[in-house]
């Protein structure tokens, strides 16, 4: 009951709060790059502007990725950055299963130097946008 009292008598200040932590996330968030559509990830990738850098664990991505996604995923990015160098003037997507791991690699990828952003949804909307998808064995 005190914290309602509280709230209503420092109406400000919690307002302040809140919108501080609001920017704080928003900034977080665009440090692991900012979302970019799947439509948009097509257009560069076909004019080879980008690379698709998929973070799911193997087994997920053999059961259907992008075409010409490279798979490092997010355990072993750390290690295998070098395997991007050869990539380095192009814009580097992070694409994931629904977003969670995707803002981490995208910071990693920031602070190795790359430009970075993120696959809008995941492979979750990709393929629930109906394109298409290629499986491994």
């Amino acid at each position: 009951m005190d914290f309602f009292v509280f709230i209503s008598e420092q109406w400000v200040l919690a307002s302040i709060l809140v919108l501080l932590i609001y920017a704080f996330a928003f900034s977080e968030r665009i440090k692991g790059g900012k979302p970019i559509t799947s439509h948009e990830v097509t257009r560069l990738m076909n004019s080879d502007q980008a690379i698709l850098v998929d973070i799911r664990e193997a087994k997920e991505f053999n059961e259907g990725h992008v075409t010409h996604a490279i798979n490092i995923p997010f355990a072993k990015l750390d290690s295998r950055l070098s395997e991007l160098e050869k990539h380095r003037g192009k814009l580097v997507v992070v694409a994931d299963k629904i977003g969670q791991h995707a803002g981490a690699a995208g910071k990693k990828l920031r602070n190795a130097g790359f430009e970075v952003r993120r696959l809008q949804g995941g492979m979750a909307e990709w393929s629930s946008q109906g394109l298409p998808l290629i499986k491994s064995r």
